[in-house]
């Protein structure tokens, strides 16, 4: 029998970022939340171990296997149970662009550790897995627990989004490279920005106040992201001039960018406009919120 989990697209609705500190990284304040599309992770008896890719994405994860977050998730997940399991292959779908800002790795290892757990019935509750996570990196913890999160410090530091109303969004990638390491380094370069924390409420109540105060706030690493691929640029200037669009920023280190619009009937057609104007690029229609079942 074939088990599988769901491992959705991180959104981050506004980053920001100080400068880089003594230990080397970055502190940031940011508010998650996710989104209804992304990977799939499935996991399968087998004679030995083994992990495979298939998916519209697949082909761009280039180098070893064994060093994607999937199969390192399983390998530490091994380590900490201490005794004999039994063989399964595991199948990561790739339906997410890669390096795109989605926290695609993340989620998936995230996706993968609840996977494994449940189907060999292993002995570690959420908590424990969501440690384990945490080695695997600063999104790890977040894209765990994948619903709506303030993160702070280096992304570790967890606090509960406000009651937000599930947002209709369309994601948008313009398909241009946008390494996360680059984008930092010209973030350094420029000098702006900081890790301050922004006045929120308890809650939302509609997806126009939500754009409202998200317009006071930033992503930080949006100009070092347009600086080093115009496409990104050109992106959300697209974005920004369609009157369906309530709010257009950058997720992450791009290069994908999301528009928050104030219905499913806005999102459709923001979608179909946007992908008819811009037929090379990766367009998806979703809702933002969290956490979705498997």
């Amino acid at each position: 029998m074939t088990l599988s989990a769901f491992a959705p697209a991180k959104i981050n609705l506004f980053l920001h970022v100080g400068p880089l500190g003594a230990d080397g990284y970055h502190p940031l304040c940011s508010l998650m939340t996710f989104a209804d599309v992304g990977d799939r992770i499935s996991i399968a008896a087998a004679d030995q171990p083994s992990f495979e890719m298939d998916g519209p994405f697949a082909a761009l994860l280039q180098g070893d296997p064994g060093d994607n977050l999937v199969s390192r998730a399983a390998r530490l997940l091994a380590q900490k149970a201490r005794g004999p399991q039994p063989p399964f292959r595991l199948l990561l779908t790739k339906a997410l662009p890669i390096a795109a800002g989605l926290g695609g790795g993340s989620s998936d290892a995230g996706a993968a550790l609840r996977l494994i757990r449940n189907a060999l019935q292993l002995p570690f509750d959420d908590d424990a897995l969501c440690e384990i996570a945490m080695e695997l990196g600063a999104d790890g913890a977040a894209c765990f627990t994948a619903r709506p999160m303030i993160a702070e410090g280096r992304g570790e530091q967890l606090t509960p989004a406000p009651q937000t109303p599930i947002l209709d969004a369309v994601l948008v990638n313009p398909r241009v490279p946008c390494p996360t390491g680059a984008v930092y380094r010209e973030y350094d370069r420029l000098g702006v920005g900081g890790a301050d924390r922004p006045a929120l409420p308890d809650a939302f109540e509609d997806v126009e106040e939500v754009a409202a105060c998200l317009a006071f706030c930033r992503n930080d690493l949006e100009q070092p992201a347009i600086n080093l691929a115009p496409g990104v640029g050109e992106c959300l200037a697209l974005l920004r001039s369609q009157p369906e669009v309530l709010l257009a920023r950058l997720s992450g280190s791009g290069a994908t960018a999301f528009a928050l619009c104030a219905s499913d009937i806005e999102a459709e057609g923001l979608a179909a406009q946007v992908s008819a104007l811009r037929p090379a690029w990766w367009v998806k229609r979703c809702r933002l919120g969290g956490p979705w079942p498997d």
